[in-house]
């Protein structure tokens, strides 16, 4: 706990407010996923990859070639590789403007082991709605950890993604 205060005050040394300290470290990151919509990358190569979760385009068309999509597979996952561990205040996740369901009851987990894909480590938080084209912010509460995975556990569905930033500060 003293690193994440130290890291906080060190912050707030720097900036004017603790909210010009959350930066969206995800921008840096590198990201994956449990598979790419079948014919997708094929038919526009970058229709559908994981990266395009985390460019910075809040933009919620698939089409328009900004949203990571999966397989239609049991237990679909999204992760982006922090390089670093970070304290992770909160998680922004931006839903397709299409179904919308479809990320009801995924899960948002982050932690520094890929034991399972990652799919283990703590949870910060369940998506129980997102809107069609909204963006809904989740608070983790300073949890450390280098990987942040999004998955929709226990069913077969495929996960889209149109943003997620990650707001934190480096551990």
């Amino acid at each position: 706990m003293t690193s994440l205060l130290q890291a906080i005050f060190a912050c707030m040394m720097l900036v004017v407010s603790v909210s010009d300290c959350k930066e969206n470290v995800a921008l840096r990151g590198r990201a994956t996923q449990s598979s790419v919509l079948a014919g997708a990358a094929q038919v526009v190569g970058y229709l559908g990859l994981a990266i395009n979760a985390i460019d910075g385009n809040q933009d919620t068309n698939y089409y328009h070639g900004s949203c990571s999509h999966t397989d239609d597979e049991y237990g679909p996952w999204w992760r982006v590789d922090l390089l670093h561990q970070y304290y992770i205040s909160s998680i922004s996740i931006t839903n397709r403007n299409e179904f919308k369901e479809r990320l009801d009851g995924a899960e948002i987990r982050i932690g520094n082991s890929l034991s399972n894909n990652g799919n283990y480590n703590s949870r910060c938080a369940t998506i129980s709605s997102i809107g069609a084209g909204e963006t809904t912010t989740f608070e983790c509460n300073g949890m450390a950890g280098r990987y942040v995975n999004v998955l929709i556990p226990g069913k077969t569905a495929p996960l889209t993604l149109c943003e997620v930033q990650v707001f934190g500060v480096l551990a």
